[in-house]
């Protein structure tokens, strides 16, 4: 048995904590003495203080702790990646927050006001091989989205996800809070993709969305169609697969090569509604070209070619030659893109 004091520098949580934790019925100690009060520790308790400590330094509250170490092994993965992507959600809410009240503050100082502007395209294909374009496509004033569905309502719920984004198109986008906005119109995406397939599990979609607010782009992203940045000529891609395959090469299991020959590179992990979508601010410069599109396109096309037909053209002509050029490649599978080029105006 260990003293508290031993068991403290042990687990790296002070005395105080542990009797607090006592208390709180989140770590009991195995002895407490009848007389004195003191409090004894077993070694085999170390594992879940030092469990509780780590939770504590990523900032989770005591209830959430509670929960956790209640939990098996994977489950408990599961709820603290689910912890953290929240912590993320708000942190670059606040972010964005922040980087609004710094630019109000500094608008009277500035006497040259550079204003940007989207200037866009959207395109959508059946391909050469599927009976039918379960793809949605749309490019509007603010929003850009491009949407994949899947199973036997997949069009519908493609559709049905990129109609419910629409609206955030017709309104005044409130300064400093664009990431809640879209995340709320992101549940109402969700439900109407339920309504459209009746709830059905065999029916989904992707969603993978930019709102413009003037001068940064606010990005949501679930599933496995992609954002790509072409900025001074290099290619970026900006999104996260949520597929089996990225996650086998996330973890050194494949490489990026064995990845477009594996028989499960279209098995997703995650879509709409399945768990919480990627959000975050994407600052945008002029002269900065972002393409969105449905995974059937990268599955054909090599980043090396996207960025040689992204380079050139308008972005009509720019989506048509990449469309072309997938079906030319085969055309598997649905394919879809938006382009849209950040232009400066001067006012």
């Amino acid at each position: 048995m260990l003293t508290i004091g031993a068991f403290a520098r042990a687990s790296r949580l002070s005395p105080k904590a542990l009797r607090l934790y006592d208390e709180l019925e989140l770590l009991r100690p195995a002895r407490v003495d009848p007389h004195s009060g003191y409090r004894y520790y077993a070694v085999e308790q170390l594992e879940r203080a030092r469990l509780v400590a780590w939770l504590r330094r990523l900032g989770m509250p005591l209830a959430g702790i509670r929960e956790v170490c209640a939990l098996g092994p994977a489950d408990a993965a599961r709820a603290i990646r689910a912890h953290w992507s929240q912590v993320e959600a708000e942190t670059a809410q606040r972010r964005d927050l922040a980087a609004f009240l710094v630019d109000h503050l500094l608008d009277e100082s500035r006497k040259d006001i550079t204003m940007l502007e989207l200037r866009h395209r959207a395109h959508s294909d059946r391909g050469r091989v599927r009976p039918a374009n379960q793809d949605t496509a749309y490019a509007g004033t603010r929003l850009l989205a491009v949407a994949d569905g899947f199973g036997p309502a997949g069009a519908p719920a493609s559709g049905a996800a990129v109609r419910a984004l629409r609206v955030l198109d017709r309104e005044e986008l409130p300064a400093g809070d664009v990431l809640n906005l879209l995340q709320d119109a992101v549940r109402g995406a969700t439900e109407a993709v339920r309504e459209a397939t009746e709830g059905t599990d065999a029916n989904g979609t992707t969603l993978t969305a930019l709102l413009w607010t003037g001068s940064r782009l606010a990005l949501v992203h679930i599933g496995d169609s992609r954002v790509y940045l072409l900025r001074d000529g290099a290619l970026f891609r900006i999104t996260h697969d949520h597929t089996v395959v990225q996650s086998l090469i996330d973890e050194g299991r494949l490489t990026p090569e064995e990845a477009t020959a594996h028989p499960q590179r279209s098995l997703l992990l995650k879509a709409l509604g399945t768990a919480a979508p990627d959000l975050r601010l994407q600052d945008a410069e002029p002269g900065d070209r972002y393409l969105l599109c449905s995974d059937g396109l990268p599955a054909v096309l090599p980043d090396a070619r996207i960025r040689r037909l992204l380079a050139a053209g308008t972005p009509d002509e720019t989506v048509r030659a990449l469309v072309d050029a997938a079906n030319e490649a085969g055309g598997p599978d649905n394919v879809s893109c938006v382009v849209a080029d950040v232009v400066r105006t001067d006012a």
